[in-house]
């Protein structure tokens, strides 16, 4: 069954978190070893890629999975709540883990899982991912990942895109306030012109509905870590964005337009387990190419640029700007090299 291991590495952690929500210690531990040390350890032992499923034989599957771990999510947000604000009795050492495991669920599984649904053409689908954005405060994603980030990528009109040079501590701030501003405009022009309600109603009203619903069942300390969750989350995503697009511009043609994007403008992962935690958001390159094809079917083409360790790792190097730009500035200079050469 082509769906059964993104549904073990994606959906087993949800049972360990509840666990580790409930009774703590070794549960709590465990579950932030499985979404960090655990998924680079494997990433780094099992080296065969994830296999490529037929598009029409794998989508039903992979919807179901994906409302699954969507749902698994509203759950998952609930619990960590609770536990962070002391309601589960967890004491402080343990909400250090249950902060960093289902935060780091939150910004690897969710994020990765949310952003798939966004992208199906099924009303319902696209409505639950939307959902979960909105569930971490981000809900203008929905908006910015499709019209802008996918319409500009790899140009200075995507906020998301880091130029070669650009640390991740320039980036961030930068991505997220544009992304927002300028989703907001993309929709306030959408709403002029078709007459309908902006969406970033429900986003905005949507967020202070949850943190309503934090603070009316754990007080200020719900609120706090609600708020802790949604940036953490946010955070990753950013990073994400961060290590799939670095350095790697589309040229600017002599008429203003920029070349088509191409497989060289995204990085990719090869690595086996956090493709399938993250339901193959390293398959980047294919996913730019082909935004409505379901994740069992992405492909990695030889001629698609690789990061050189998992996504997870690379954002920890991304953290230390010298070593990153050491590891991926003439990686991103070849790269582009090597598909303009070709190109002329």
């Amino acid at each position: 069954m082509p769906l059964l291991p993104f549904a073990l590495a994606a959906v087993a952690p949800v049972a360990i978190l509840t666990l580790g929500a409930f009774w703590g210690g070794v549960w709590v531990w465990a579950a932030l070893a499985y979404v960090s040390l655990f998924a680079f350890m494997v990433d780094e032992l099992v080296t065969r890629p994830v296999a490529t499923a037929d598009p029409d034989q794998s989508e039903p599957a992979a919807n179901t999975l994906s409302v699954m771990i969507a749902l698994a999510h509203f759950w998952l947000m609930a619990l960590g709540v609770a536990a962070l604000a002391g309601a589960t009795g967890l004491g402080v050492a343990d909400r250090f883990a249950a902060f960093f495991g289902f935060g780091l669920y939150f910004g690897q599984v969710s994020i990765a899982n949310a952003h798939e649904l966004i992208h199906r053409s099924n009303r319902g689908l696209f409505t639950l991912g939307k959902w979960v954005f909105i569930s971490m405060l981000y809900g203008h994603v929905t908006t910015s990942h499709r019209l802008l980030h996918h319409a500009h990528v790899a140009t200075p009109k995507d906020p998301n895109f880091p130029p070669k040079g650009m640390s991740f501590y320039r980036y961030l701030p930068r991505s997220m306030v544009q992304n927002f501003l300028q989703g907001y405009r993309i929709e306030r022009a959408r709403a002029q012109h078709s007459g309908r309600i902006n969406p970033y109603a429900s986003y905005i009203g949507g967020a202070l509905g949850f943190v309503a619903l934090s603070a009316a069942a754990f007080g200020s300390a719900g609120v706090a870590a609600l708020a802790g969750f949604a940036l953490y989350a946010q955070f990753q995503h950013a990073m994400v964005d961060y290590l799939q697009h670095y350095g790697l511009e589309r040229r600017q043609l002599p008429d203003g337009r920029y070349e088509p994007q191409g497989p060289h403008h995204s990085w990719n992962s090869p690595h086996w387990f956090t493709s399938l935690m993250t339901v193959n958001v390293t398959r980047h390159s294919d996913h730019h190419a082909h935004p409505g094809r379901v994740y069992p079917a992405l492909r990695l083409a030889p001629d698609m640029p690789l990061l050189p360790y998992s996504l997870p790792a690379m954002g920890v190097i991304a953290l230390v700007p010298a070593l990153w730009f050491r590891m991926m500035d003439k990686r991103a200079a070849r790269v582009l090299q090597r598909a303009h050469g070709e190109n002329e």
